[in-house]
């Protein structure tokens, strides 16, 4: 993918339920299909333990099929009290993925090496106070966007990219190491952040089946990620004020780009992808009137590149700055139905015909979800680039079986021009389903 084709991605990022709620929910929260409710907070120092358990299978049927996933997942999560000031939560994820195993024709070995198997510390943070001053210390999620599910505004959030945008919010998303301050006023907030050990996107190995640079088969690609030092941190800071109704926030972060820049490096096939020093200034906006919701974000990034096919580029990039923004509507009718609708658009400034996108880039979105009865809910979600003439539709069935225990299927299908963000993956259409256990 290229730079330009980056920055779309993060708008389109809608594949992960968008909705009218909270930038931490999903579509599941809205309907109570996300995970039984929370235990009573522990008393005194003692624990609360929480988790799930799931085996997800994915069978790619375009040619040459393939089963693209037999992973089983294992989350665990402590929470806990320490003394009557301070709290704490402490979770660890472990992934195993059978299908790296099963089909070793098909993947490479460095793709097979890094998705066949994962554990990861996910959380691992200490809360506490001082008045209206709120503090959190540690590796935590730090969630900007108002958009649910798109990650325009949320620019402080890292991704794993190796599977695309197809995996549920909670699980795409890559903690930072951070230590933020909230302020809460009646109608105001104000949050101050510092990263000190940046998290990165993943976007995983040449030849896996959402690598998300076009290369040639003989390229070589290496990551050159950034050293761990006081002049590779990331600071922001956000702001939010009510209005009349009117939830209005702005915010600035200077960070290293969490999604990296491919860098075209001499001699020829040889690529690095770098993470560059950018500045951000961006805002959002919502508003519940009543029969719909409202809701907006815009961003201007400073300091990124992108891809050319100028020789005489340097890196085979050209500094450009880019605008990007997204309005949608939320349209929930008679508790049962859910339309959402978002128009998103991505502007480059320094635009040259030799990038091989437009200098303004469309595109849209529509989720249409219907609830049956408490338990089973369907959705499908359609997106789609208007320069590019491409799509992606993902249909899917949700059942929750008991309280703990919800299976769904669904398809993903992706098709149009191939120099599109979704049509590039026209042969990547694949069935899938998933059985989940929490506890």
């Amino acid at each position: 993918m290229t730079a330009i084709r980056r920055g779309v991605a993060a708008l389109v990022a809608c594949s992960l339920w968008p909705a009218a709620a909270t930038a931490a929910d999903d579509l599941d929260s809205l309907f109570d299909l996300d995970k039984p409710l929370a235990p009573a907070e522990p008393s005194g120092s003692g624990l609360r333990w929480s988790g799930y358990a799931e085996a997800a299978a994915a069978y790619t049927y375009e040619e040459p099929a393939h089963w693209s996933k037999l992973r089983a997942r294992f989350e665990l999560a402590a929470n806990g009290k320490l003394g009557e000031r301070a709290k704490f939560k402490l979770s660890g994820r472990i992934d195993a993925d059978g299908a790296y195993e099963l089909e070793d024709g098909h993947y490479p070995g460095p793709v097979r090496r890094d998705q066949r198997r994962d554990l990861s510390l996910r959380e691992a943070y200490i809360d506490t106070s001082a008045g209206d001053w709120e503090f959190r210390f540690g590796r935590q999620h730090v969630v900007w966007g108002e958009v649910v599910g798109i990650f325009l505004a949320d620019v402080v959030s890292a991704r794993d990219m190796r599977e695309f945008f197809l995996p549920e919010f909670e699980a795409l998303r890559i903690p930072q190491w951070a230590a933020r301050a909230e302020y809460f006023g009646e109608n105001s907030y104000l949050e101050l952040l510092w990263i000190p050990v940046p998290s990165y996107d993943e976007v995983g190995k040449p030849g896996a089946d959402f690598f998300p640079f076009p290369l040639p088969s003989d390229a070589r690609v290496h990551e050159r990620k950034p050293a761990n030092s006081i002049e590779n941190t990331n600071w922001g800071v956000r702001a939010t004020h009510l209005i009349n109704g009117w939830d209005l926030s702005a915010f600035y972060y200077r960070s290293l780009d969490v999604s990296p820049t491919l860098y075209r490096i001499s001699p020829a096939p040889t690529f690095e992808l770098r993470h560059d020093r950018i500045r951000q200034i961006g805002g959002t906006v919502s508003k519940d009137l009543g029969t719909f919701v409202l809701k907006g974000e815009a961003v201007h990034t400073h300091g990124r590149s992108m891809n050319t096919t100028d020789p005489t580029a340097p890196f085979g990039l050209k500094a450009s700055n880019t605008f990007d923004y997204i309005v949608g509507v939320d349209i929930p009718i008679a508790d049962r139905w859910r339309f959402n609708i978002q128009h998103y658009g991505h502007v480059i400034s320094s635009h040259e015909a030799a990038m091989g996108v437009e200098r303004h880039e469309r595109g849209l979105t529509l989720l249409v979800n219907r609830k049956f009865g408490d338990d089973v809910e369907a959705e499908v979600l359609l997106a789609s680039s208007i320069e590019h003439k491409d799509y992606m539709v993902r249909p899917k069935v949700a059942w929750r079986v008991t309280p703990d225990w919800r299976a769904q299927v669904g398809v993903d299908l992706f098709g149009g021009g191939q120099n599109g963000l979704f049509g590039r993956f026209a042969n990547r259409d694949r069935v899938y389903m998933e059985l989940r256990r929490w506890f």
